[in-house]
């Protein structure tokens, strides 16, 4: 399985950045696809999470609002769409894939500039 992430970037303070994570080699057609951050100093957080049997979505009550998650046919991706972004949203964004077992992207950037 492999999980490639792109989007991310310099970013000035309410901008609206899209994360696109592309998987390939999953098995099952039941999987869920998520998205992480990690901040400097901090642990890694869930974002969201999108379940491909039926579209259902999960936000981690925190991230409510300014995220939404949601998958894109025709470019075979899960993306999640960053709204109104602060300095402190600067992270390293990681895609997550559960498919029996867990798979993790390489991770990218977003840097908030103020």
């Amino acid at each position: 399985v492999q999980l490639v992430e792109s989007g991310g970037g310099l970013v000035q303070a309410g901008g609206s950045p899209r994360l696109s994570c592309a998987a390939s080699g999953l098995i099952f057609d039941d999987y869920a696809i998520a998205w992480f951050r990690e901040a400097p100093g901090k642990e890694r957080e869930g974002i969201s999470c999108w379940r491909s049997s039926d579209g259902d979505t999960y936000y981690a009550p925190s991230m409510k609002g300014r995220f939404t998650i949601s998958s894109d046919n025709a470019k075979n991706t899960v993306d999640l769409q960053m709204d109104n972004l602060e300095a402190e949203d600067t992270a390293v964004y990681y895609c997550n894939a559960y498919d029996r077992e867990w798979y993790w992207g390489q991770g990218t950037q977003v840097t908030v500039s103020s």
